[in-house]
């Protein structure tokens, strides 16, 4: 393969849609709280990062449950306040929603699901994506389900309508065994919140409680401190934990769990004064800038910037490591959306501009090196190289705080083909002849799971690393014979335990153009 891009592939990832890593969802419940609709809405404002599509709250009590969806921000959803105040109850439920499966800008995919049966409500909020949805819907439908949503979060309430058993905590038991993938829910009931956890505990799940004696579940453990909650337990893997009046139950619903917990929420999607397992998501990052400024450093270069804002924490560590000064070379505008919820790309392309902006009098003239967390497309990446190049940065060695993503992800990130990712297509010499960069280096994988610090008895103790490595801890089910077709010829030698960039290393000069 050609150490260039040709002239098609540049014009390809010219004409793509911009994408960066898009979040998950975020879920967040509360039980017993006498304003328990404003609780949710300020626990999911603390989850906003997590998704930006939609946002919706079911609110009620032992005798009937309601809720409110829209698209768009939490704050767009309820910009009018009759919304909220309709939602009245002790006990709620909320969804930041960004799809992963089932379609987008569908207000009937928004969650939290609502369902009036003839005994109970039940009302339902999902983050992940399960691998055999396709096959389970196909198996439900066959049975008479109807489904109201393109969404794969609503087989777990079709799963548990058509079991068998006696108990609904014995139906949810059957039904969750039969799932795959990744998947976290929160569930409320006329007299329960539940909180689920898939076997893999891929995303955090965090109970906490507050001063009141409300208890609160949320993704992340930022969102207990928005509320005023203590942290009291996480959720652990293959487990449901059950709140009512009478406190916190725990219930195993199997006992085959393999604690692989995403890269990617200490890497990118977590708030970085969010605790993943104990491990504080910040220090996990400025671990990582350290390691890779061991494994890729830069010596000659005047000055460490990062990319506003989950890079921060890891350019800090990188020029603490370094012995570089840290400096403010770009400035974000915070009043700026996401550029992947643009709706054009002619809007993308004006969104990094709009969204970022160089320093001239810091970078100009001087040799610096860039952090970022990751790089998908490496779109937003090339435009901001070129950016820092037009403010008069003489040098630009970029730096990535995780190691190339090289595979898709099948668990809850939306990043399911290997076409959109450049690593999976292209070496590390010729992705920085793409970007612009003058030099381009890679935290290892190894140097990755000693940086974050988990220490479970599991494989790479305890952290997914599927998508740079290509093992997957949980069964791809129906993206199975899809994956193995659609390999690309670096994604094979990956897999074979091939050093496709050996020959920079040999050379002395890592991903250098010199």
């Amino acid at each position: 393969m050609s150490n260039q891009l040709t002239a098609k592939n540049r014009a390809s990832m010219a004409l793509d849609t911009e994408k960066s890593l898009n979040e998950e969802c975020g879920v967040f419940g509360v039980w017993r709280h006498p304003h328990a609709n404003q609780v949710t809405y300020f626990g999911l404002h603390a989850l906003q990062h997590r998704g930006q599509e939609g946002a919706g709250i079911t609110c009620g009590d032992e005798k009937s449950l309601s809720n409110y969806r829209g698209l768009g921000l939490l704050s767009q959803v309820f910009s009018d306040p009759s919304h909220l105040e309709k939602l009245v109850g002790d006990r709620s439920i909320g969804h930041i929603r960004y799809s992963t499966s089932g379609g987008r800008s569908n207000v009937n995919n928004v969650q939290p699901f609502l369902f009036h049966f003839n005994d109970f409500d039940l009302s339902l909020a999902h983050n992940g994506n399960l691998t055999n949805a396709r096959s389970l819907r196909k198996e439900l439908e066959g049975n008479g389900a109807v489904f109201h949503s393109t969404s794969d979060s609503e087989i777990l309430v079709h799963l548990i309508r058509q079991s068998k058993a006696i108990s609904f905590h014995e139906k949810l038991t059957e039904s969750l065994r039969r799932l795959r993938g990744g998947f976290n829910y929160v569930l409320l009931t006329n007299n329960e919140l539940i909180g689920i956890v898939d076997p893999n505990s891929f995303r955090p799940l965090v109970i906490g409680k507050m001063q009141e004696g409300s208890y609160i579940i949320a993704s992340e453990s930022c969102a207990l401190q928005a509320v005023g909650a203590t942290f009291v337990r996480n959720i652990h893997a293959g487990t449901f934990v059950v709140i009512t009046d009478d406190g916190i139950s725990v219930k195993f619903y199997t006992d085959k769990t393999e604690i692989a917990i995403e890269a990617m929420e200490y890497i990118y999607f977590a708030r970085p004064d969010s605790d993943i397992a104990s491990v504080n998501v910040h220090a996990a990052r400025k671990a990582l800038g350290k390691q890779l400024a061991i494994e890729e450093p830069c010596p000659e270069a005047d000055m460490v910037i990062g990319v506003p804002n989950s890079s921060l924490s890891a350019a800090s560590g990188y020029a603490e490591e370094s012995g570089l000064p840290y400096e403010m070379g770009i400035v974000k505008n915070q009043y700026v959306a996401r550029t992947f919820i643009e709706p054009t790309q002619s809007l993308r392309e004006q969104g990094v501009r709009k969204k970022l902006s160089a320093v001239v009098s810091v970078i100009k003239d001087k040799s610096i090196v860039l952090v970022d967390d990751s790089i998908v497309r490496g779109t937003t990446s090339r435009r901001l190289i070129s950016l820092l190049r037009e403010a008069g940065a003489k040098e630009i060695h970029l730096r990535i705080s995780s190691p190339p993503i090289r595979f898709p992800n099948y668990y809850g990130i939306d990043m399911s083909t290997s076409a959109e990712l450049l690593a999976a297509n292209h070496t590390i010499s010729q992705m920085r002849d793409y970007l612009g960069a003058d030099s381009l280096g890679f935290v290892s994988v190894p140097g990755l799971i000693d940086a974050i610090g988990l220490s479970f008895d599991a494989p790479n103790k305890g952290l997914c690393v599927s998508t740079f490595t290509g093992e997957y801890p949980a069964e791809l089910c129906d993206y199975q014979d899809y994956l193995t077709n659609q390999l690309t010829p670096i994604q094979k030698k990956v897999l074979k335990g091939e050093d496709v960039d050996g020959i920079l290393k040999q050379s002395g000069v890592s991903s250098s153009r010199r």
